[in-house]
């Protein structure tokens, strides 16, 4: 897939698309399988790498290979286009979220707070129409989202039964929604500010220089150290974070916030917690339940209804198609 040419390219209202088309459903259902994988890895490398530590070192390792990958393809990442507040405000929400959801996993357990974190969305639904009124949900797409998350929920409340996870809970939950509501900010930061027209290897280098700076700065404030020896399970779920998640997903998801409606793609991101449930039975032996089986058909419905095509501009569409098809 190619991203933006040069940095210093810009995006035309022409290039942005008001519907997701195939190649966008197929990269967002790889990101959001990707995403639920890396709970999965987060968990593997927790035992040995503490939160913070472990977080800032994926977001300056995921920077150093962007750099690698900019200068390779030619990429001007450090010319002045007026992209700097947005781009260290954009950072510093980055940071804030996951100083959020690792601090917050201390207190709380990781059902609750993956359910907590995906209210993103609807932070997203609620702000998009203040920045473009062809992003507003009518009625029936904003069923299809409460369905989705509906459905979300229903899957994680099997884990709301397990002993409690202490008196401060109530305190690791309001951190969880407190990430999601960052998570939600930062996706609206980019499609408001001048970042909605800076090539995406500059919008993702802002959040992961200053993520990792200020995350290896609260790291230390807490007193955490790098194993002495960390175990090669640990390692190989970092490299993975690093690699494959924080590097290239999220080049991915930031193009994608660039070319489509953010409200429609964050719709999405309600998969992701479906396949990290289907991870941990793959890779952990959780059990599959009813539950689960009928989250992800709640989602599926819950995202055509997002995504779903007024009928006559439907019919348009495919007339438009079967006009310019080859004879």
């Amino acid at each position: 897939m190619r991203f933006a040419g040069r940095a210093s390219q810009t995006l035309s209202v022409d290039d942005r698309k008001d519907q997701l088309d195939g190649r966008a459903v197929a990269l967002l259902l790889l990101c959001s399988m990707l995403w639920g994988l890396n709970q999965v890895a987060t968990k593997v490398a927790l035992a040995e790498i503490p939160p913070l530590l472990q977080a800032a070192a994926r977001s300056l390792g995921a920077a150093a290979l962007l750099m690698l990958w900019a200068q390779r393809r030619g990429l001007a990442l450090w010319q002045r286009d007026g992209t700097a507040g947005a781009g260290l405000l954009a950072g510093a929400l980055f940071a804030a979220e996951f100083a959020c959801i690792f601090i917050g996993l201390q207190f709380t357990t990781a059902s609750r707070m993956v359910v907590f974190i995906y209210l993103s969305p609807f932070v997203v639904a609620l702000g998009m129409p203040l920045l473009s009124a062809r992003e507003r949900l009518d009625r029936w797409q904003s069923v299809g989202l409460l369905a989705a998350f509906g459905g979300v929920l229903w899957a994680f409340a099997e884990g709301f039964g397990a002993p409690a996870a202490g008196p401060q809970q109530w305190l690791g939950d309001a951190l969880g929604i407190a990430g999601a509501l960052l998570w939600g900010l930062t996706t609206l930061v980019l499609r408001g500010s001048r970042l909605s027209t800076a090539a995406p290897e500059k919008t993702l280098l802002y959040q992961l220089l200053v993520s990792g700076v200020a995350l290896g700065l609260g790291a230390m404030a807490a007193d955490e150290t790098w194993p002495a020896q960390p175990g090669a399970l640990s390692l190989g779920a970092l490299a993975f974070q690093t690699v494959v998640v924080t590097f290239a997903s999220y080049l991915v998801w930031f193009w994608l916030v660039r070319h489509y409606p953010a409200t429609r793609i964050s719709a999405f991101t309600l998969l992701t917690p479906v396949f990290g449930l289907l991870a941990g039975v793959a890779l952990l032996g959780e059990p599959v339940t009813p539950r689960l089986l009928l989250a992800l058909l709640a989602v599926s419905c819950g995202i055509a209804l997002v995504n779903r095509l007024h009928p006559l501009r439907w019919a348009l569409r495919l007339g438009d198609r079967l006009r310019r098809r080859p004879r």
